[in-house]
């Protein structure tokens, strides 16, 4: 009769353990973000000090990135830019997790087309740019295309992993309770591959990005990219450094969301598992 007492008196102190440790770990994640981020800009300074003709300092940068902001051309060359980031996207992600359903689905295939997979994307990809100006001219097609270049491979990747590292008790479970493949991919499938098809779109977004911005830099006369090698032609480092800047803030702070997403995702598939008792 002793044991009752001690077994439901430590739940609660457990419970309050366990959410009380959520807001210590916040509090670390954003001291070691602060401090990272402190470090980061002390380099800059330093790398400033040794070459001023280079780069230019955070707080000069900063004040050249706020005018930026208000600047009509700056927009026109960033919606120029966003036209095209935002087709590649599209493309990269919807074409890219279609082609990994299907290549997870199909074991042969999966299994043929995974190291071909591989080795097209460690292609440095700069070089097939010629062939893409060749085949698409100049103007948003060849960013666009280069871009899906970039993006479009980590996704089916991903993607195509997440399907083939189902766990098949969860198969199982889908056949015992007779569900329609339609049922079968809309209560099971789906939610077990989310979050690592999550984990995709967040790389395919970072490198559809760079695709992008390396398409404007090569052949294009609007655009971020332009503004960046427009900025190393005529030695306008103001401009340059503080264009680069944006773009990195703008790429963290997407990359954090879904970051925090992915996480989201995987606490809730674990807590599902956990539910019905799969390992």
């Amino acid at each position: 009769m002793s044991v009752a007492p001690e077994t439901s008196g430590s739940a609660p102190l457990i419970a309050g353990d366990t959410s009380a440790s959520a807001p210590r770990q916040s509090a670390q994640r954003f001291l070691d973000g602060l401090a990272f981020l402190v470090v980061l800009v002390a380099l800059w300074q330093l790398v400033y000090w040794k070459s001023e003709v280079a780069i230019t300092g955070p707080v000069e940068t900063v004040e050249t990135a706020v005018a930026l902001l208000g600047s009509e051309n700056f927009w026109r060359h960033a919606l120029a830019s966003g036209r095209a980031f935002g087709a590649s996207l599209i493309l990269s992600c919807a074409g890219g997790v279609a082609i990994g359903l299907a290549l997870g689905a199909h074991r042969f295939s999966g299994a043929v087309a995974a190291p071909m997979l591989t080795a097209l994307y460690t292609i440095p990809k700069v070089t097939l740019y010629p062939m893409v100006l060749l085949v698409f001219g100049l103007g948003i097609s060849a960013k666009v295309a280069f871009g899906v270049m970039h993006g479009i491979i980590p996704v089916v990747i991903f993607t195509m992993d997440a399907v083939r590292n189902i766990n098949p008790v969860l198969l199982k479970t889908a056949r015992v309770l007779k569900l329609s493949p339609a049922q079968t991919a809309a209560r099971i499938l789906i939610p077990a591959v989310t979050p690592e098809i999550v984990t995709g779109l967040r790389v395919g977004f970072s490198l559809t990005l760079l695709g992008v911005i390396i398409g404007e830099m090569f052949a294009s006369q609007q655009g971020l990219g332009f503004l960046i090698i427009n900025g190393m032609n005529v030695h306008d480092v103001r401009t340059l450094t503080a264009v680069v800047l944006l773009l990195v803030l703008f790429a963290v702070a997407s990359s954090s969301v879904l970051l925090a997403l992915e996480r989201r995702l995987n606490t809730a598939r674990r807590a599902t598992d956990a539910t019905v008792g799969l390992p």
